[in-house]
């Protein structure tokens, strides 16, 4: 008896063992959600779709490079060219419900978000391919929406590239992408 539960231990150490060791290591690149309304960072033991008692409108699900004294917009991310808008995966963004964008209407769903930064204005695309590795996998037929948005500099230095949602004037909110000294918001109403 003694010997088959010595026999049991040594066989779930070894499994143990084997087990941990099957981990890749982190990103470098942390992946972070975020969504409106935003008050369920404040409760952890939410629902999704259901946050403190109001239903989420939409999700964005994104990773967060850091600045590292780089030069961002411009060089690291260059002007005129298609970004992931993050690293790694691309970035998506999930409306539970029809809204509309600049004028323009979008569905309920998950969506690729991309952008074309330049200067002065950015154009956001939101793309119906999902599950894409940065931008190998974009094609411009599968655009959903094209907007331009103006750049604004930022009041200090964003290290890690953010997108928060605030609550807008109007009738919806607005999404605000960050980093370095420079932001853009897109407003979306619901």
């Amino acid at each position: 008896m003694r010997k088959n539960i010595s026999y049991i231990i040594l066989l779930l150490t070894i499994t143990i063992t084997t087990q941990a060791q099957q981990f890749r290591g982190l990103d470098k690149s942390v992946m972070d959600m975020s969504y409106y309304p935003d008050n369920y960072a404040h409760d952890r033991t939410y629902a999704p779709e259901k946050i403190g008692g109001e239903k989420a409108r939409v999700r964005i699900t994104y990773t967060r490079p850091a600045k590292i004294d780089r030069e961002i917009f411009g060089k690291l991310v260059p002007y005129d060219k298609l970004w992931r808008l993050g690293a790694n995966e691309a970035s998506e963004i999930k409306f539970y419900q029809n809204v509309t964008i600049m004028g323009q209407k979008v569905k309920a769903g998950s969506y690729t978000l991309f952008a074309i930064p330049s200067e002065n204005e950015w154009t956001i695309i939101l793309n119906k391919e999902l599950d894409v590795w940065g931008d190998a996998e974009y094609k411009e037929k599968d655009n959903v929406l094209s907007v331009k948005v103006k750049t604004k500099p930022t009041e200090e230095m964003v290290e890690n590239f953010s997108i928060q949602f605030s609550k807008s004037a109007t009738k919806g909110a607005d999404m605000n992408i960050a980093w370095d000294k420079t932001m853009v918001s897109v407003p979306i109403e619901f």
